[in-house]
């Protein structure tokens, strides 16, 4: 039974225990910086070979682990806030009007990182040219099939045909392999996402086949896989080969018990990141100016 996990730098970790820390990966490469508690994974899938080996896209991944606690301090938020808004900067078209997607059901808690995310976002397409300074930034958080009858990608496609953005950056929750990585950490890549993959309901994709724009997605894992978890915790107790998927449903997943809490903070800092990445000439504190 394979491990879950949506992040790459994780997929890029599991095939190394598999294959052995020495063994080289090919089709991919990858690099490390570690700056004032912030972590950053580069992962890029070159070739088709890179794609097979780690079951992803070929493209970059950046992911972005936060030191326990930083973004709880005042300090700490804003480096924090100001290293997402650099890397998503440099995935961005240089100009260009942008749609920010905030997809998840806004009722489920570990599934509303994205919509959440929008209310901590400086939106700007209204203004026109009254701020010449600021990117033109529009919004949307499309909702759940569940709730709306449509699939998410369906709306978002038609706000694009007719606001017409150079590009798309979409929000979303993911599943980690790691509970450490829950809510403490942020992928950024240039491939687009898969909504409702995180917890094994895959819908249609966002990416430059189906909106016709580039896509960033920008996600952070809110769960677990509990088969994943269970599996790792007996091969830890010295199990080879556990039987995790007789022992639990590979349809229940896990989150911390303070999820609410985690959620709102990581939304938050999702918020000002993006907002730092789109409008290049603000600050921290003319973000809090303009939302809050």
């Amino acid at each position: 039974m394979g491990k879950r996990t949506d992040l790459a730098m994780e997929a890029r970790e599991l095939w190394q225990e598999s294959a052995g820390e020495t063994t080289q990966l090919p089709g991919v490469r990858a690099r490390e910086t570690v700056h004032k508690g912030v972590t950053a994974t580069t992962v890029e899938i070159l070739d088709r070979r890179g794609a097979e080996a780690l079951g992803k896209p070929e493209g970059t991944y950046v992911t972005l682990e936060l030191e326990r606690g930083l973004i709880r301090e005042p300090a700490g938020f804003g480096r924090a806030a100001a290293r997402l808004g650099r890397e998503l900067a440099r995935m961005l078209p240089g100009s260009g009007a942008v749609l920010v997607a905030g997809l998840g059901n806004a009722a489920v808690t570990p599934d509303a990182i994205g919509p959440r995310a929008l209310d901590h976002l400086v939106v700007t397409r209204h203004l026109g040219r009254s701020f010449p300074q600021l990117r033109p930034v529009s919004a949307i958080a499309p909702g759940v099939l569940g709730t709306t009858g449509l699939e998410s990608v369906e709306v978002v496609r038609g706000i694009v045909e007719r606001s017409k953005p150079c590009c798309v950056v979409v929000v979303d929750a993911l599943a980690s392999r790691n509970l450490d990585r829950v809510c403490n950490t942020v992928q950024l890549t240039d491939t687009g996402i898969v909504p409702g993959s995180g917890v094994g309901n895959r819908r249609a994709a966002f990416d430059q086949k189906t909106l016709g724009v580039p896509v960033l997605a920008v996600g952070v894992p809110t769960v677990v896989e509990a088969a994943t978890l269970l599996q790792d915790v007996l091969e830890a107790h010295g199990c080879e080969k556990p039987a995790s998927q007789s022992l639990c449903s590979p349809y229940m997943v896990v989150t911390p018990k303070d999820i609410d809490a985690r959620v709102d903070r990581i939304a938050r800092l999702l918020g000002y990141g993006i907002s730092l990445g789109l409008h290049r000439s603000l600050s921290v504190e003319d973000i809090s100016c303009f939302v809050g």
